[in-house]
C-alpha cells in the first residue's frame, strides 16, 4: 500500500519508507516532455542532429547553472549573470582583436567576470545589502558598460584556436560544448560534494549564524561564490561568442529564467542549504529541449518566454514547499 503524505513524501508498502518525490521531478518531467515532442514532431526531433543541438545549445546556461546552484545554496541570488554574458564576451571579442592571442582574450574574459562578480560580493558582504537589489542594480550597470563598449555594435571572432577551443572544436568526434558541460558540472559537484568548501557553502545557506559560530568565515565563502557566479557568466560568454563567432550586448539577454528555472527545477532550493548538481544539468537540458521543441512547434519566442516564467512559478512553489517540509 502506498500512501501519500501532506509532505509530498510516499509511505510504501506499510514499512515507513520514505520518499520525497519532489527531488525526482525534473527527471521525470524531462522523460514525459521528450516523449510528446517525439510523438508530435517525429523524426524532426528525433535524430542525432537534433538532440546533439539541443546539447551544445544549454551548454552556457548548463555551466551558469553550475554558479548558480552554489549562489543559491548559500541562500543568495545573482541576477547580473546576463549581463555579465554580453559584457564578457565583448571584451573578449575586443581584446582579440586587439592582441591576436587567445588566451588573453579568454583571461580578459572570465576577468571581467570575476570582477563583477567580486563587486556584487564586496556589497552584500561589507555594505550588507541584499543581494537581489545589489544584483538588480548591477544588471542594469553591466548591461549599459556591455552596450558602451562598443556602441552597440557587434564584434567578430574569427581567431581560429579561441573559436575550436570556445565553441566550433570537437575532441573524438564529440563537440567541444559537451566537454564543456561535462567538465564544469564534474568539476562543480566534486567541490560541492567531496570538498570542505561545498559543505561550508550549504551550511552558510542553512543558517549564517549557526555556521559563522562554528567557525565558518561566512563573509569569505560568499565573496568566493559570487565570484565564482561572475566567472560560470564569463565563461558562457566566451561560449557564446566561440559558437556563434562574434560577440554582441544582446548575448544572455534571456538567459537568466533559463538557468534560474534549471536549477530550481533541479532541486536546489531557493532559499538555500539544499542543492542537485545533477539535478541542475538535467535542468538546463530540459529547458533546452522545452526551447527546441517549441521552436520546432512554430511557437514564437514570446510563447517560449511565457512557458518558462510557467516553469519557474511552478519550480518556486515546489522548492518552498519542500523547504518548509524539510
Amino acid at each position: 500500500m502506498t500512501v501519500t503524505q501532506a509532505d509530498g513524501t510516499l509511505t510504501v508498502g506499510g514499512r515507513f519508507r520514505r520518499v520525497n518525490w519532489r527531488q525526482y521531478v525534473v527527471y521525470i518531467g524531462f522523460i514525459v516532455v521528450f516523449i510528446y515532442f517525439a510523438a508530435t514532431q517525429g523524426a524532426n526531433f528525433v535524430n542525432p542532429t537534433t538532440l546533439v543541438t539541443i546539447i551544445t545549445q544549454a551548454t552556457p546556461i548548463t555551466v551558469m547553472a553550475v554558479g548558480t546552484v552554489f549562489m543559491l545554496s548559500l541562500g543568495e541570488i545573482d541576477l547580473s549573470i546576463g549581463s555579465t554574458v554580453a559584457l564578457s564576451a565583448l571584451v573578449a571579442a575586443v581584446s582579440l582583436q586587439a592582441t591576436g592571442q587567445w588566451w588573453l582574450a579568454a583571461l580578459a574574459g572570465l576577468a571581467i567576470g570575476a570582477v563583477v562578480g567580486l563587486v556584487n560580493g564586496l556589497f552584500v558582504t561589507l555594505v550588507r545589502l541584499p543581494s537581489f537589489l545589489v544584483t538588480l542594480a548591477t544588471m542594469g550597470l553591466v548591461a549599459g558598460l556591455a552596450q558602451q563598449l562598443t556602441n552597440l555594435q557587434s564584434v567578430p571572432v574569427t581567431e581560429p584556436v579561441f573559436s575550436w577551443i570556445f565553441g566550433a572544436g570537437d575532441i573524438a568526434g564529440m563537440p567541444i560544448l559537451v566537454v564543456w558541460s561535462i567538465v564544469m558540472v564534474a568539476l562543480g559537484w566534486h567541490v560541492l560534494r567531496q570538498r570542505r568548501f561545498g559543505a561550508h557553502v550549504l551550511a552558510v545557506g542553512n543558517r549564517a549564524a549557526a555556521a559563522s559560530v562554528s567557525g565558518i568565515r561566512v563573509n569569505r565563502v560568499k565573496l568566493i561564490v559570487f565570484a565564482l557566479s561572475g566567472v560560470t557568466a564569463g565563461l558562457a560568454g566566451l561560449l557564446y561568442s566561440g559558437r556563434l563567432a562574434g560577440a554582441t550586448y544582446t548575448l544572455g539577454g534571456s538567459d537568466l529564467m533559463s538557468v534560474l528555472a534549471a536549477v530550481i527545477v533541479g532541486g536546489t532550493a531557493l532559499t538555500g542549504g539544499k542543492a542537485s548538481m545533477i539535478g541542475a544539468l538535467v535542468g538546463s537540458l530540459f529547458m533546452s529541449m522545452i526551447n527546441y521543441g517549441l521552436l520546432l512547434g512554430g511557437l514564437t519566442v514570446a510563447q517560449q518566454m511565457i512557458v518558462r516564467g510557467v516553469i519557474i512559478l511552478i519550480a518556486v512553489s515546489l522548492s518552498l514547499r519542500a523547504k518548509k517540509s524539510s
